[in-house]
């Protein structure tokens, strides 16, 4: 059925399939469900990191028969995807890992929206994403921040399956400047 308003013209009656999520209630479902988190792989082509690279990704998880409440993620920040979280798992994934779109729909929202739970991981992530974005990670120094402070995300780390040292640049003095958990200030 075609409405009657003209071209381009809202017609609510036709446009059911996307309802709007309240903001409090995503900050509240992201607090309970969501993780802000930096992965450190091994990267060959990241010669001026010592062969590491940061990879930042906003997740926010469900199961399977409750995707629908994640496709409305994809609605509310404008990017993303939803994937299920392993080929034998019954749980699926909203998952953002572009730094542009990190950094323009998930920051905002979240700054606009402040989580309660989990809002130190949150500014940590911010702080993280915002640098990489300025290119901090391909210099040494700057690496070495954004690995600590992704060291000090998530209950400092601890379920990290390298220490920090074996993946600082540089030399394992330089690892001892800042300890585990200590933020550096800016």
């Amino acid at each position: 059925m075609i409405g009657d308003n003209p071209s381009g013209g809202d017609d609510q009656q036709e446009t059911t399939l996307s309802r709007t999520l309240d903001p409090r209630w995503v900050v509240g479902f992201v607090d309970g469900e969501g993780c802000f988190s930096v992965s450190i792989h091994r990267n060959p082509f990241a010669v001026r990191a010592g062969g590491w690279q940061l990879h930042p990704v906003f997740h926010v998880y469900q199961h399977l028969r409750y995707r629908a409440v994640l496709e409305e993620l994809v609605n509310v920040f404008g990017c993303g995807r939803v994937r299920p979280k392993g080929p034998n798992s019954s749980v699926a994934t909203y998952a953002v890992d572009s730094l542009r779109d990190l950094e323009a729909a998930v920051l905002p929202f979240f700054e606009r929206h402040p989580l309660v739970i989990k809002d130190r991981d949150f500014r940590l992530f911010a702080d993280i994403v915002r640098g990489m974005r300025r290119k901090e990670h391909l210099d040494p120094q700057g690496f070495n921040r954004l690995v600590r402070l992704a060291y000090s995300m998530n209950e400092d780390g601890k379920q990290r399956s390298r220490r920090l040292d074996e993946i600082i640049v540089g030399s394992s003095e330089t690892a001892r400047q800042a300890p585990l958990g200590v933020v550096p200030e800016r």
